[in-house]
């Protein structure tokens, strides 16, 4: 492992249907998050394409195969030139389906793809529920897993990456106003986001986007939090394109997770005596 790197939430205003807009904001973010030091830069959800489809048939027409999609090869070729690694938002073609996804992307390449799990709304009459389980991927600066949106409202996702290991989960975002939410005070997201980190040792990079699109509001807010689950940074503003970073030891919390000679949260679970409540029919 390498130690200390800097790893930056890049939050941009994305145009729906403007791939080639979007992408070029995109490349003038990185490139920026990179001069400053980023070592490994997260993007939100759909960060090529915009999010609010009309329909499925806009969204296939604006998805694409993975890694070999122009949009794939686009931020592969960023990551190349930059020397970064690079977590997006991309909308996948797989055949007829169609996915939520997110890749990971390295200097030597495509690493690695994550489908979305749990999809928010709309997204149910748009894309299919992803397929490829919670990988993780080894990476010389610690074990990174990605989830995107919705999926951190669910704490098993976080804990089963936790499970395997993981230092980092990645987190692609496209955050909306909930009810209950307040002008001017913290997303309940930021709430999940620092409760995933706490409770697993692990560190979250949530990269949001800002603006209205087809009348839905995005609220902005990237973070990244560390392993006690303690902000590394401010989160960004809820209404401009930001970039946030932080420098930090992803493996550390393997050293954190322990926290006293008794508790380790993760080795203190009590599969047995949670099995038999099951899930709900």
């Amino acid at each position: 492992m390498t130690g200390r790197v800097t790893v930056a939430a890049v939050q941009t205003r994305p145009v729906i249907g403007e791939v080639d807009v979007n992408l070029a904001a995109i490349a003038e973010a990185v490139t920026q998050a990179a001069e400053r030091g980023a070592t490994l830069v997260v993007l939100p959800e759909l960060c090529t394409t915009g999010y609010v489809f009309a329909s499925r048939e806009e969204a296939a027409a604006l998805a694409e195969e993975i890694p070999s999609g122009p949009s794939t090869r686009f931020l592969t070729g960023l990551s190349a030139r930059l020397g970064v690694h690079l977590v997006a938002g991309i909308a996948e073609r797989e055949g007829d389906l169609l996915y939520n996804s997110a890749v990971l992307l390295g200097p030597d390449g495509h690493l690695g793809t994550y489908r979305k799990v749990h999809l928010w709304d709309n997204e149910n009459t748009i894309f299919e529920p992803g397929n490829l389980g919670l990988p993780v991927f080894d990476t010389a600066f610690g074990r990174l897993g990605m989830l995107i949106c919705y999926d951190a409202w669910f704490p098993e996702a976080f804990q089963a990456l936790a499970l395997q290991g993981v230092d980092a989960v990645c987190l692609p975002t496209n955050w909306v106003p909930i009810p209950g939410q307040q002008p001017g005070k913290p997303a309940m997201a930021l709430s999940l986001c620092q409760a995933a980190a706490h409770v697993n040792s692990i560190h979250v990079i949530a990269a949001d986007r800002v603006g209205t699109e087809r009348e839905q509001p995005f609220i902005g807010q990237s973070i990244i939090v560390g392993p006690t689950g303690w902000p590394l940074t401010e989160p960004a503003g809820s209404q401009d394109p930001e970039t946030v970073l932080a420098t930090a030891d992803l493996t550390d919390g393997r050293r954190l997770r322990r926290w006293n000679t008794h508790n380790d949260p993760l080795a203190n679970r009590r599969p047995e005596v949670y099995a038999p409540y099951g899930d709900r029919p």
